[in-house]
């Protein structure tokens, strides 16, 4: 098993160790403390990332020690507590520190790679560092890991109206996942990172989401067979974002930080789109036009509702909107009376 998470987590990273090594060194840096969040440990592959990202610090006037944790959620506590001046999170978790870089996961907010990119090149604009720091925390770079997309044991799944009844594990930590249970009248079933692709794989519940990344290490083809697939529309895009406590970095560090990660977009879709191709293409699920509506519709109440619970930052999901709409004017949420 050790095995399997080895290889899921070294894969579900590799786009966020391209281009993270420079070799320009500033001046008399200031040493500073990161939380490194890897599953694995210090042998892991995302802590293989990050020691690159240190000599990139370096050249930012920044000495980086790291301080390795196998918990996301405890490295995230530390963090708060100030143990560490700078954190690595999954986007879902990072949305407590900097909601509007945290809205970027947002279900169904950002629907192709294309949409992300366009989305994190005016983020790393200058003008908009404003909205990627909230009180004393600043998310200094995002990195994409992936589209999520729905795992059905039963490939019949493709509507809305289809999910009712069904079985999904959900986390504790996905406010989105359990809104949407709750609007598809689905079934949820408490699960962890560590038991909800198990799950799926036994038969326990009736779909998953998971990146492309994860369908070879985590042996997803066992919940997928004899008759299941891969819905080919992406749920979540799920990012590893950077986070410090701002007044503890150089003045600049976020946006040389946040510049260099963007410049490296292309590669990082390069690797993610290799895993998804590698997938059989018998699994791969077409969603025709017409009934991708419901999924739409679904999402957007989805994001309306957690923006009104306070999760979502109302101000970003005007932005994506914004971006969907300027390369679909013809979607109904572009004239729609509640639009995001």
């Amino acid at each position: 098993m050790n095995n399997i998470v080895k290889r899921f987590t070294r894969g579900i990273v590799a786009s966020a160790a391209i281009g993270l090594a420079s070799t320009s060194f500033a001046e008399a840096p200031v040493e500073r403390t990161m939380c490194l969040w890897d599953p694995i440990g210090a042998s892991g592959p995302i802590y293989q990332a990050l020691k690159d990202y240190q000599v990139s610090a370096l050249k930012w006037g920044v000495k980086l020690n790291l301080k390795v944790y196998t918990a996301d959620v405890v490295a995230a506590e530390d963090f708060k507590a100030g143990i560490c001046d700078m954190v690595n999170l999954p986007g879902i978790l990072a949305r407590s520190y900097v909601p509007f870089a945290g809205t970027i996961d947002a279900i169904g907010a950002i629907p192709t790679y294309d949409h992300l990119k366009v989305i994190l090149e005016t983020l790393a604009s200058p003008k908009a560092a404003k909205y990627m720091s909230s009180g004393e925390y600043e998310v200094v770079s995002v990195v994409p890991l992936g589209a999520a997309y729905a795992f059905m044991a039963d490939r019949s799944t493709t509507t809305i109206a289809d999910l009712a009844g069904k079985k999904i594990p959900v986390l504790d930590n996905a406010p989105e996942i359990q809104m949407f249970v709750a609007q598809a009248g689905m079934t949820p079933v408490s699960a962890t990172l560590a038991t909800m692709f198990s799950k799926f794989n036994n038969h326990a519940v009736d779909l998953t989401a998971a990146p492309a990344i994860a369908f070879e290490p985590l042996e997803l083809h066992k919940g997928l067979e004899p008759n299941g697939g891969i819905i080919e529309f992406p749920l979540i895009q799920i990012t590893l974002q950077l986070l410090s406590r701002k007044s503890r970095l150089p003045e600049g560090f976020g946006q040389s930080s946040r510049e260099y990660a963007v410049s490296h977009f292309d590669d990082a879709v390069k690797v993610i789109k290799q895993s998804e191709t590698s997938i059989p293409k018998k699994y791969w699920i077409t969603v025709p036009e017409d009934k991708k509506i419901g999924w739409t519709e679904l999402f957007r109440l989805n994001r309306i509702a957690l923006r009104d619970k306070g999760i979502y930052d109302g101000k970003a999901l005007t932005v994506f909107r914004k971006i969907r709409c300027s390369k679909e004017p013809d979607l109904a949420e572009c004239t729609a009376a509640d639009k995001e």
